[in-house]
């Protein structure tokens, strides 16, 4: 597994003040990503970054600058639905 841990620059109390969600964690990111739109599902790119806030988390791809809002499963795997362009403006979204 590997370690959980918040993106650079940002502390989970940091994520937790703008979330608003006083239980926010990083959560280990090996664990399937699936995009989801309207009649389509398609894999997304292995997380750098996976943020948990009860049922919902923020995704970060390892290989995009973006980050996904999505549902977080039992089973651990996450479907996406919403892009956002920085941290701030997904934690605000939530």
């Amino acid at each position: 597994m590997a370690d959980a841990r918040p993106p650079r620059g940002w502390t989970l109390q940091q994520i937790r003040d703008v979330s608003g969600d006083r239980e926010a964690v990083a959560l280990d990111p090996d664990r399937p990503v699936k995009w989801v739109s309207v009649g389509e599902t398609h894999e997304m790119p292995r997380p750098e970054i996976v943020l948990g806030f009860h049922g919902l988390c923020l995704v970060k791809p390892a290989d995009d600058d973006d980050w996904y809002m999505g549902s977080l499963y039992d089973d651990g795997s996450i479907d996406c639905w919403t892009p956002y362009g920085n941290l701030h403006e997904a934690l605000r979204g939530l």
